[in-house]
């Protein structure tokens, strides 16, 4: 997969949470966001928005997570003191479920493909062509023991 291949299939993405109806529409970003947009809007007066706490284990899901709130016009915080990896929003707990997280999901699981085939690509390049991961081998003896 090339770059232009993984932002044609991040583009899709956000329209299938759009609920796009015709091919035009999937391909095209700014209707999908208008769309997702109302959405969340719609969903206001029946679904107050709630404070959720986000945790990422890296820096990259964080990146991604972020910018997505700020697509959809949220405002990601954290409080003072926590950890940088926190991320905090108010919003609908149905957009949350419906479509925020999902997609989250899904943008990711395709990033995280892509950056896995091109740091292979790279290493198998540059650095060994053996790019398998580690044995797993016996524990080792504890200090002191006998070896008989």
């Amino acid at each position: 997969m090339n770059e232009a291949d993984l932002i044609s299939k991040l583009i899709k993405i956000e329209g299938l949470f759009a609920g796009a109806a015709t091919e035009g529409e999937r391909n095209s970003a700014e209707r999908a966001k208008q769309r997702i947009l109302q959405r969340l809007k719609g969903l206001l007066p029946e679904d107050p928005p709630i404070e959720y706490k986000f945790t990422f284990t890296d820096m990259w899901s964080r990146k991604v997570f972020v910018a997505l709130l700020r697509r959809y016009d949220l405002r990601p915080y954290r409080y003072y003191r926590q950890r940088y990896t926190t991320v905090m929003v108010r919003v609908p707990e149905r957009f949350v479920d419906e479509t925020l997280w999902p997609e989250f999901q899904k943008i990711k699981d395709e990033l995280n493909a892509y950056l896995e085939e091109v740091t292979d690509r790279i290493v198998k390049k540059v650095l060994h062509e053996d790019s398998s991961d580690t044995i797993v081998v016996d524990e080792p003896h504890q200090l002191g023991a006998s070896s008989k």
